[in-house]
C-alpha cells in the first residue's frame, strides 16, 4: 500500500466556479467581492471547460462572455496524484492553482501552490516515524513498537517550546477543512510525549478538537528520556505552555532585516 501523500488530502473540496455564459463584469464582481480569489474554474455543470483569472478579463469588455476570454488549454490534477508531482507541475508551469478532476472529468477540488507548500511542512510520514524509532533504540538501548491511536490533546506533553503564528494559521485552516496529518507521540509508561506535530496539536486545540489521530511509538521497557527531562526543565507540561511566536519575530526574518 502506498504511503505517499495525495492531492485529495490537501485540495480544497468546496470550489467556487463560474459559468462560460457569465460575463466579464460578473466575474470581475465575484473577484472583487471574494476573499482572496483571483480566478475561478469555468464549469458547465461539473465539467471543467476552462479557467479565468483577473488578468484574462483586464482589458475585456464588461458584457463579453467568459468563454471568449478564459484559458482552455488547462493543466489539471487527479485526486490520486502524488502531491509532490503536483508541486512540480505548479513550480515548473508557474500555475498558482490546479483544478482537480476525477476520471470522468468532473471538478472535485482545487489545489494551490500554498496547499502544496503546506503539504511539505511538518508532515508525519512512516519514514519519519521509523527514523525516530531507530534513534530511540540506538541512543537508549531499548526496544519500541508502533501503534496507531487516537490521543487526547490535553494529555500530551510538548517537547517543543514554541510554534510560529503563520504556520499555526495554516494548520488551523487545514483542520477546519478536514485535513489532519497524524501526530507523532511517544508513550513512555503512559506518559505521552508529543514528538512531532506541535503546530497541528495547537491548531486543533484552537478549534476545540479534543482528540487527534497519531502514530504512537511505545517504549517496551520505560526509561528516562532526554526530551522528557528537557520538557520538564523548560516548564512544558501541556500544550498551553507552548509560546506562539509572531512571524515578524521569526529568527530568519530578523536576520534578514539586520542585513538591510
Amino acid at each position: 500500500m502506498s504511503t505517499k501523500a495525495t492531492v485529495k488530502e490537501y485540495m480544497t473540496r468546496e470550489v467556487q466556479t463560474v459559468s462560460p455564459s457569465n460575463t466579464v463584469a460578473d466575474v470581475a464582481r465575484r473577484i472583487a467581492e471574494s476573499d482572496g480569489h483571483n480566478g475561478f474554474p469555468v464549469c458547465e455543470g461539473r465539467k471543467v471547460e476552462g479557467f479565468v483569472t483577473a488578468r484574462d478579463i483586464l482589458l475585456a469588455d464588461d458584457d463579453e462572455p467568459i468563454e471568449t476570454v478564459m484559458a482552455t488549454d488547462l493543466v489539471v490534477a487527479h485526486p490520486e496524484m502524488d502531491v509532490n508531482d503536483a508541486a512540480r507541475v505548479i513550480l515548473r508551469s508557474g500555475i498558482q492553482k490546479l483544478p482537480v478532476v476525477d476520471d470522468a472529468g468532473n471538478l472535485v477540488g482545487i489545489i494551490s501552490n500554498t496547499d502544496v507548500i503546506r503539504s511539505q511542512i511538518e508532515r508525519a510520514t512512516p519514514e519519519k516515524v521509523g527514523k525516530l524509532m531507530r534513534t530511540l533504540e540506538q541512543i537508549h538501548g531499548i526496544t519500541v513498537h508502533q501503534e496507531r491511536r487516537t490521543v487526547t490533546i490535553s494529555t500530551l506533553i510538548p517537547t517543543q517550546a514554541r510554534v510560529y503564528a503563520d504556520e499555526l494559521e495554516g494548520r488551523t485552516y487545514e483542520l477546519e477543512r478536514g485535513l489532519a496529518e497524524p501526530l507523532v507521540v511517544i508513550d513512555n509508561n503512559g506518559t505521552l510525549l508529543l514528538a512531532d506535530g506541535h503546530h497541528r496539536a495547537l491548531a486543533a486545540d484552537r478549534i476545540d478538537m479534543e482528540e487527534m489521530d497519531a502514530y504512537v511509538i511505545v517504549i517496551d521497557d520505560p526509561v528516562e528520556l532526554g526530551m522528557q527531562r528537557t520538557a520538564e526543565n523548560e516548564g512544558l507540561h501541556t500544550i498551553d505552555d507552548i509560546d506562539i511566536v509572531d512571524y515578524a519575530r521569526h529568527p530568519l526574518v530578523e536576520s534578514t532585516r539586520r542585513l538591510q
